[in-house]
């Protein structure tokens, strides 16, 4: 039984690439926690796609022990938590289980948008913050410049912040004696009624679901009968343990701890992320406030390459739903790639990991239509649609208005960057909200919308600053605007993968760009092919792919012209019946080049 006094629990939060990972390699070294044999770099980050891309996507827990210059031990539950914007909402569940937070900002770069967006969730989790400066080993390293940024854009005192290095493990000590003495034990009564936090679970081949857990009150024993209280569901603990990294069985979890249980839980559906567990008698009668649960962002279509594939894509996407909550699904047809799914993602990288993960762990090749947004569609009646996918767009005649979602993007730039930023913003149809200054460095908030964002802003932004800005934004809401569809026919036929929502103003543009765009990536034919956009039935932008030409004429030598115009009138008609009854085939990377448009 451990006393709570002794128990510490807390995440690392920091914009992206700043060394959270590796700040939990080296207080997971420094307290001996995984032997130096076992040791690896990111220990925590356990996905071949998480060590490839060097970024954290699940929030991962470990148990430390550790005993402190006055001589005693404690208990360190250590969340680490990612740092991109698309997996903000595993920070935001993570921060709930926890009472402190160690913000790192690498002491050569500052303060970035994403540490903006992750140090605000913490305040809102009434988290105590100790600020941590990072990479003090760098040349370019400036820690007073740093501190300084973190009091004037943050508001949080750093005049005692921990300086470290990661890397080296310099500073490594006095980071776990704040942890000791300046983040709160947590509070809870060992006597009242179980009421256990369901922070995350995942899908284990062997064991069935394993749900992470942070106990508030109560206990939690092997062989206890617990009940789910969303959905009322009652089921028998067989095991309970703690990671360490690895998992190891323990014989039961007090108030304050943080653990994980199976009790033979077949889907990760039946375990609600914010959930609250209870006994089945004498348990809580009130729920823990959970979270809200996530909201996708971007939709696109993911269809098998060969249409025989499609059984095993649904087995992939349904089990890497079991592990991801924030991804959603539904089957969908379409006349140019069969049969296919309809998928929901928080963002774009979200999107090309779930799509990577398919391709690389399941051996399937995809083709991914044009990402897209959710736009509310006002009816004549007053009836109010969710569009998910362009194709299905409604009849005009019926349409009253439509609404799009617009976002609050906060973008930290350097200062001789900030042209180029703002004209990208201006021509992504964005409204400038505010422009301050954090030191050399400008921190520009744009409402824009999202269906401009979400096609390749954060590439073009990465591009015009030599990747110095950083960005971070949220939704805010649906606004009125003058949106279409855009169509796209190839040899008058409708490719349902190719159309999307524009604003009238740029379709002419869009729709031009991708004809031409069309125009050499699609190969040529035996018969001429049209390559159209319409907006309804107004054809806004033409190319036509001209036809291989076979010479029939080619054994005429000498004689009466009217037999080389026979041959060729023969040719022709051939060409035009062929136009009629031929499919055009559109490669796979078409359509990935095409919907990559650049302004």
């Amino acid at each position: 039984m451990t006393d709570l006094s002794h128990i510490r629990n807390f995440s690392i939060v920091a914009h992206i690439d700043h060394g959270k990972s590796t700040l939990a390699d080296r207080l997971i070294q420094e307290t001996g926690t995984v032997k130096d044999r076992d040791m690896q770099a990111q220990m925590l980050d356990t996905m071949d796609i998480e060590r490839e891309r060097g970024i954290t996507i699940k929030a991962n827990t470990v148990r430390i022990e550790y005993t402190a210059d006055n001589g005693h031990a404690y208990i360190l539950n250590l969340i680490d938590t990612p740092g991109h914007v698309d997996f903000a909402y595993e920070v935001s569940r993570s921060m709930r289980a926890v009472e402190g937070s160690l913000l790192v900002v690498d002491s050569s770069q500052g303060v970035e948008a994403q540490t903006l967006a992750n140090v605000y969730q913490a305040i809102d989790a009434n988290h105590d913050i100790v600020p941590i400066l990072n990479k003090i080993d760098l040349p370019a390293s400036d820690c007073d410049r740093v501190a300084e940024q973190i009091e004037d854009v943050i508001g949080i005192d750093a005049t005692g912040a921990i300086r470290v290095s990661a890397k080296t493990g310099q500073g490594i000590h006095e980071t776990l004696e704040a942890i000791v003495h300046e983040l709160p034990p947590p509070v809870g009564d060992r006597d009242a009624p179980l009421k256990a936090m369901l922070v995350d679970s995942w899908y284990d081949s062997y064991l069935g679901v394993i749900v992470l857990v942070r106990v508030m009150d109560g206990v939690l024993k092997k062989g206890d009968r617990v009940r789910m209280m969303s959905n009322d569901s009652l089921h028998l603990i067989e095991r309970i343990g703690v990671f360490r990294p690895a998992m190891e069985k323990v014989d039961e979890l007090g108030p304050g701890e943080i653990g994980f249980l199976t009790a033979s839980i077949k889907q990760v559906r039946d375990t609600k992320v914010g959930d609250t567990i209870t006994s089945e008698r004498g348990g809580a009668s009130t729920p823990l406030p959970g979270f809200a649960p996530s909201q996708p962002v971007v939709f696109c279509g993911l269809f098998p390459v060969d249409s025989a594939e499609f059984e095993d894509l649904r087995e992939a996407i349904s089990k890497l739903a079991l592990n991801d909550a924030s991804f959603s699904y539904e089957m969908e047809t379409s006349a140019a790639l069969g049969f296919g799914f309809r998928c929901g993602f928080l963002g774009l990288l979200h999107l090309e990991v779930i799509r990577d993960r398919i391709e690389r762990e399941y051996d399937i090749d995809l083709i991914t239509t044009a990402p897209s947004v959710i736009y509310h569609v006002h009816m004549r009646d007053g009836t109010v649609n969710d569009l998910h996918n362009p194709a299905d767009m409604p009849d005009l005649t019926f349409v009253d208005h439509m609404e799009e979602p617009r976002i609050k993007a906060t973008i930290l730039v350097p200062d001789e960057y900030l042209g180029d930023v703002l004209k990208l913003c201006q021509d992504r149809r964005g409204i400038q909200m505010d422009l301050t200054y954090a030191g050399a460095r400008a921190m520009v908030v744009y409402d824009l919308p999202l269906n401009e964002v979400v096609f390749d802003f954060y590439d073009r932004l990465k591009s015009v600053t030599k990747g110095y800005a950083s960005f971070d934004y949220h939704l805010t809401e649906y606004r009125q605007d003058n949106l279409v569809k855009l169509s796209v026919l190839v040899n008058e036929e409708p490719v349902d993968a190719l159309s999307m929502m524009v604003h009238r103003d740029r379709a002419e543009a869009r729709g031009r760009a991708m004809v031409e765009k069309l125009k050499d990536l699609i190969p040529r034919h035996m018969f001429k092919i049209p390559i159209q956009a319409a907006i309804g039935g107004k054809v806004i932008a033409r190319e036509t792919l001209s036809a291989m030409r076979k010479d029939v004429t080619a054994k005429c030598y000498g004689g009466d012209m009217t037999r080389k115009k026979k041959l060729l009138e023969k040719q022709k008609k051939g060409k035009k019946k062929m136009r009629e009854f031929g499919k055009v085939s559109i490669p796979q990377e078409a359509f990935i080049s095409a919907l990559k448009l650049d302004g």
